[in-house]
């Protein structure tokens, strides 16, 4: 079978230079944000290819994943924080593999699940979002800052002695999000982050998504999300059917959804 060639968007000369070093502001710093890279991946479930031979680098920090409900989108978010090991082929974040190191892996790649009720895990706020950095054997006090920080950061402070059974839609996602923050990754993975919210939190989150420092990657169908974002995947059948600015890559899933 024929590789599939590396799929990136065309970058001018002076652009392709830096492509791999996007950096993040942290703690005083510029950080270098890892390059993200899928090497013939396939990915195989009861012998029927969910996602095909996937050649692909990611460097921009606003990627925006979409495609019909089944082609894929969602597993290949999953195969970047480990969640999903690819049958065939593989997948590196910066020279880590992450078949091989998926618990580094996943502190430096965060994941954010569609519905926050599979991922909120404590009965209060501020316990769920410190049982991640609990298990990172943070001290006590350095936790409690941090959930404090990150509870600032994205305006819900007042969540912080909250049962989380009470919580709305909105809110529980904010928190989903406050506990993969909390554990200051380099990128963060969203799967349908908007779907279960309405109008008001859908834009409220879609604010706190732009202001993230970090690199962000979202499965979506809520296509506004997307016209700031700098590169967008189209996924079809499991292969990448385009690649490019937002405007392009959603004239064209709508071109194809619509044929």
């Amino acid at each position: 079978m024929v590789n599939q060639p590396w799929i990136k968007r065309p970058r001018s000369a002076s652009k392709r230079c830096c492509a791999a070093k996007r950096l993040e502001y942290r703690a005083g710093a510029f950080v270098e944000l890892p390059s993200i890279r899928l090497e013939n991946v396939f990915v195989r479930y009861d012998n029927r290819d969910v996602l095909q031979q996937i050649s692909i680098d990611l460097d921009e920090k606003r990627i925006g994943i979409i495609g019909a409900n089944g082609a894929g989108k969602s597993t290949l978010s999953r195969l970047l924080n480990g969640l999903v090991l690819p049958t065939e082929g593989t997948v590196h974040i910066g020279e880590l593999n992450t078949r091989e190191h998926a618990k580094q892996i996943r502190r430096q790649v965060g994941f954010v699940f569609q519905n926050p009720a599979n991922q909120i895990i404590m009965p209060i706020v501020s316990d769920d979002i410190a049982f991640g950095l609990k298990n990172l054997s943070l001290p006590k006090n350095e936790r409690q800052v941090r959930v404090a920080q990150t509870l600032g950061e994205l305006n819900i402070s007042h969540l912080a002695d909250r049962e989380t059974h009470t919580l709305s839609g909105g809110e529980q996602q904010m928190v989903a999000l406050a506990s993969v923050l909390a554990m200051r990754p380099q990128t963060v993975v969203f799967d349908e982050p908007t779907t279960m919210l309405d109008l008001r939190n859908r834009l409220a989150f879609q604010k706190e998504i732009a202001k993230l420092s970090q690199r962000a990657i979202v499965v979506t169908h809520d296509l506004e999300i997307l016209e700031d974002f700098e590169r967008v995947l189209v996924v079809t059948d499991g292969t990448i059917a385009f690649d490019g600015p937002p405007a392009d890559a959603i004239a064209h899933y709508r071109q194809w959804s619509h044929a």
